[in-house]
């Protein structure tokens, strides 16, 4: 069985006992947090939501936080003498799929 969820802008294939990185949220380590799911399939039938599914929810832990890969932005203008470095962190929670409950 698995569920598309979608938060912080992004959607993301889940299934039970999946850890995945998404945008930071505010819920401390070890918190459930329930998520509704915009589709919902256990292989043989498959309930897409309007937005989302009635009834359906996945539920995860947050597992922690992390920080992505540093980007780089360097800006310049030619023959100006116009130069700037600067970088980027994104912050990250993972979370833990624990179960993902279907509509009856």
């Amino acid at each position: 069985m698995y569920a598309i969820i979608q938060t912080g802008g992004k959607q993301y294939r889940v299934q039970a006992g999946d850890r995945v990185q998404v945008e930071k949220l505010d819920d401390a380590v070890n918190a459930q947090v329930s998520l509704v799911p915009l589709l919902v399939s256990d292989g043989e039938t498959t309930h897409i939501g309007t937005p989302t599914v009635l009834g359906a929810e996945v539920i995860a832990e947050v597992a922690g936080s992390q920080k992505g890969e540093k980007l780089r932005i360097f800006k310049m203008k030619r023959r100006k003498g116009y130069r700037r470095k600067t970088g980027h962190r994104q912050n990250y929670t993972v979370l833990h799929i624990l179960e993902i409950k279907a509509k009856a």
